[in-house]
This record gives C-alpha cells, sequence and structure tokens, in this order.
C-alpha cells in the first residue's frame, strides 16, 4: 500500500487478472469511506488497459454553506483513497498514488495505478475487514474509557498517513464540547444551514443522505455530544438518552492546510477510523467548531501552527441494528473514461 509517484513495473503484473469485477470490488470498498451528511461526493474512472483508476470531486455534492472551499469533500475522497488502496492490497495488488495529478483538472484528486503483485499483511486484512463494519455511532457511549494502549494505537494510525492525532485532557475536551454547542446553536440560526440539512438528513432513504434511523437521540439535560440533524419537524419523535458524562475526544490536525494536506487527512481519518472498529470503539464527529471562521479555536493550544481537520467522540456504544446510512450503487459513481 504505498503513495507518491513510483510506478510498478508493468511486467510485474498480469492484466487479465485485473478483471473488471476486480475493479467493482475496489470502487466499492471505496465508497463505503464516511462523508458529511454521507453526500458520497466521488466519482471515479476506471481505465483497464492501464491499470489506472481516477478519483475525481462530485461538485454536485459539495456543501455550500457547510463546505465552501471543499475541505470536507477531499477529506472525503481521501478517506475513499484509503479504502481503495486496502482493498488492492488485499486483492494482491501494489497501488501507487498520485495526488492531485493535474493542475488543469482540479476535480481529479487522485490516480490510482495498480503495479506489481504483492501479500497483504495481517494488519492491512484487519483493516480491510473493518471497512463494512465500520459506522458513525450517534447514540450514547458507556462511561469505559478507551484504554491507553488503543489510543497510543490511533495516533500511531494517524502518524502513519502524516497527520497528528490529539487525545486532550479532561479540560481541553470540556472546552470542545462547548465550542461544538456553541458552534451549533449559531449554525442553526441560519436559515441556509437548515436547508442544507433539510436535504441530506432526515426521512428514510436508500441512496444517500442520512436516515432518520441513523439519527442520534437528544440529551435531557443539555447539549448532546452528537449533530441536531432535525431541528424542525420530524417525522419521528424525538428521542432522548442520557449521553456519557465527559465524551472522549480526538482532535485530527495537519501540518499546514492545503488540497493535499486535506486528502492525506482524509485517508488518516478512515485508518483511524478503521482502527478503532478493529478494536471494538464507536466514532462519531463533532465538526460543527470547524465549519465557521473560528475553527483556528480547535487548535491544540499547545501544538503551535497545525491545521485541526476532524474532531472524533470515541467510546464503547452498543452495536448498530443496521448499516444506518445507505450507499448509492458502483454505476451511479463510475464515469465512463474518455477515449484515448
Amino acid at each position: 500500500m504505498t503513495q507518491g509517484g513510483a510506478r510498478g513495473s508493468p511486467r510485474s503484473a498480469e492484466p487479465s487478472e485485473l478483471t473488471r469485477e476486480v475493479f467493482d470490488q475496489l470502487l466499492q470498498a471505496a465508497a463505503a469511506a464516511p462523508s458529511m451528511h454521507n453526500t458520497q461526493p466521488w466519482r471515479f474512472r476506471v481505465r483497464q488497459a492501464s491499470r489506472t483508476i481516477e478519483l475525481r470531486a462530485d461538485p454536485a455534492r459539495q456543501l455550500p454553506y457547510s463546505d465552501p472551499d471543499g475541505r470536507a469533500v477531499h477529506i472525503a475522497c481521501g478517506a475513499a483513497l484509503f479504502n481503495l488502496r486496502l482493498a488492492a492490497a488485499v486483492a494482491g495488488w501494489q497501488a501507487s498514488v498520485l495526488l492531485l495529478p493535474d493542475a488543469l483538472t482540479p476535480l481529479l484528486l487522485a490516480t490510482i495505478r495498480l503495479g506489481g503483485r504483492q501479500r497483504a499483511g495481517v494488519a492491512e486484512r484487519e483493516l480491510h475487514a473493518a471497512i463494512e463494519q465500520r459506522h458513525t455511532n450517534r447514540q450514547p457511549f458507556s462511561s469505559r474509557r478507551v484504554p491507553p494502549s488503543v489510543l497510543a494505537e490511533l495516533t500511531e494510525a494517524a502518524r502513519l498517513e502524516g497527520a497528528i492525532l490529539h487525545i486532550p485532557d479532561h479540560d481541553e475536551a470540556l472546552r470542545l464540547l462547548h465550542l461544538a454547542a456553541e458552534a451549533e446553536r449559531d449554525l442553526l440560526a441560519d436559515p441556509r444551514y437548515l436547508a442544507e440539512l433539510a436535504r441530506w438528513t432526515g426521512g428514510q432513504r436508500d441512496r444517500e443522505g442520512i436516515p432518520d434511523s441513523a439519527l442520534g437521540p437528544r440529551s435531557p439535560e443539555g447539549p448532546a455530544p452528537v449533530r441536531d440533524f432535525t431541528p424542525g419537524p420530524r417525522s419521528q419523535p424525538v428521542r432522548y438518552a442520557w449521553f456519557e458524562t465527559t465524551p472522549q475526544l480526538a482532535v485530527l490536525s495537519m501540518p499546514s492546510g492545503t488540497r493535499a494536506d486535506w486528502l492525506r487527512a482524509g485517508q488518516a481519518l478512515q485508518r483511524v477510523l478503521l482502527t478503532a472498529t478493529a478494536r471494538g470503539i464507536s466514532a462519531s464527529p463533532l465538526t460543527q467548531p470547524l465549519e465557521t471562521r473560528d475553527a483556528w479555536l480547535v487548535r491544540d493550544p499547545r501544538s503551535g501552527s497545525e491545521q485541526p481537520q476532524m474532531i472524533l467522540r470515541l467510546g464503547y456504544g452498543l452495536p448498530l441494528p443496521q448499516p444506518p446510512a445507505p450507499r448509492r450503487p458502483i454505476g451511479d459513481i463510475l464515469e465512463a473514461p474518455e477515449p484515448d
């Protein structure tokens, strides 16, 4: 599982073994990645003759209010890219990745070339098995804390993809929760944000967005550590539940905030989430403060100039009764390649 500009030798693989079914399996794994409001803002082009997959952003699925710069689109596509890399490794192929390969084609975020054969390691197979098990859990977690050994694994997972994962202490976690509550209050006061939520969340959904079944309950004693996706009239009664007293948080950051950094952050995020899933840890995002002009306030006071990209709530949750967020079929995310 490699990144960079290195190319696998075309003689080291047998093109006939890379069937369309194999490419479809890789794309199915990629499409299982998380995205903001489950917009699934990715499209793919398969060039079977050159054993290349192109990952492209879908501008029609960018959130104009919550993600005007496309940061969340890049993070989601980075997560899809990590899944694709992982699936390629488990299928026995070396994947060489180029990020942002063409400055004149800004929607082309990465090219993935499948080169020589390889044998996936135990760790790669474990993470790959977690792809279909990973789901955002917006339900209350138990009071049991994630042990330091697992937190160290998650921190190392982020580091392997060039990111930094901070585990805030009690006081810092309370500060971040307060920031999230304040940001959400301000967001809910804007009709444009409410219209965006209404488009992508609530109700019965079978292809995209977040259905009622995947929404979290509200807290009876104040702001809940999950986003309020349906502040207006609901198709179902509001549910209330007691959340953990002090949610355990993690902040994923990058050294800088370029488009390439956002793509790397997405890959790091997915490695962290799959590692957490493999260890029985549930996760849900708290990105409200990162959607405002005051996103810099999320930065760890000790981290200097790092750029925060994601806040995660971690813990032990009950198993979800069903896959809570639908996915589009492969045909919807696949583009026909242009003639060479």
